[in-house]
């Protein structure tokens, strides 16, 4: 059962801050509002296939329920080229807080995310205050690639999820040759490639309903429970001098 225990074998523990996994944490009533998602895209071309596979998925998401909002990296100043009260830094940084769940599309350049891509992320912060931006949100990662199919911008954003403490779904989306792949009014033509889309942002709506309401619960850590533990005692030995 969930609770406390004796650790007469973790002399390191810190047992007031340690808690055993309580599964009926994990089942909470489902809010009813639509999952609010994010997205991202790393291109400021005037026909950027980033952009255009972001649209095409904001369309799928939609049609599963969610509600979307993307942001236009346009304007958008290099990390720390302007101070955070900046209107496309704020926007960003509402943006991010009011989704619960998050899709990047970066092309890939140099076998890389493009700067665009990387300029938006390295604007929203690890922590504003007490609070993560990102943590316990769910991600989904897709890239376009103008040559053979890759996966170094879509493995690199992996890593920035994780760093982020975002739930990153196992699918995941690369387009090679983008520019065959689209018609001239902009819509992702019927491939195999278009239906990984579709399988991608099917996920991502299923793995927000599934964790958004526990999402605190899951991000929970022994390591910070210590530390707030640690500055608890401290308070009150200050308090008893």
């Amino acid at each position: 059962m969930p609770g406390e225990t004796a650790l007469p074998d973790l002399p390191n523990i810190t047992p007031e801050a340690l808690e055993l996994p309580d599964p009926a944490r994990l089942s909470q009533p489902f809010s009813t509002h639509r999952p609010r998602i994010l997205l991202l895209y790393g291109s400021l071309r005037e026909r950027s296939y980033s952009r255009l596979l972001t649209q095409e998925a904001a369309r799928l998401l939609d049609h599963f329920g969610a509600e979307t909002r993307i942001f236009d990296p346009a304007g958008l100043p290099l990390p720390d080229g302007a101070p955070t009260d900046h209107p496309k830094v704020k926007e960003l940084r509402e943006l991010s807080l009011w989704s619960e769940g998050q899709v990047w599309t970066s092309p890939e350049r140099h076998g890389a995310m493009s700067g665009v891509m990387k300029s938006q992320i390295d604007w929203i912060p690890l922590a504003t205050g007490s609070i993560r931006p990102t943590q316990g949100r769910t991600l989904a990662v897709m890239q376009v690639s103008g040559g053979s199919q890759s996966f170094n911008a879509v493995n690199q954003m992996r890593v920035l999820g994780r760093w982020m403490r975002m739930i990153t779904i196992p699918n995941q989306s690369s387009v090679a040759k983008a520019y065959q792949e689209f018609d001239p009014e902009g819509r992702m033509k019927p491939s195999s490639y278009y239906d990984r889309v579709v399988d991608v942002m099917e996920e991502l709506v299923k793995f927000t309903l599934l964790t958004r309401d526990v999402s605190d619960y899951l991000t929970n850590r022994y390591s910070e429970r210590k530390e707030d533990a640690e500055k608890l005692e401290a308070r009150v030995r200050l308090k008893a001098i």
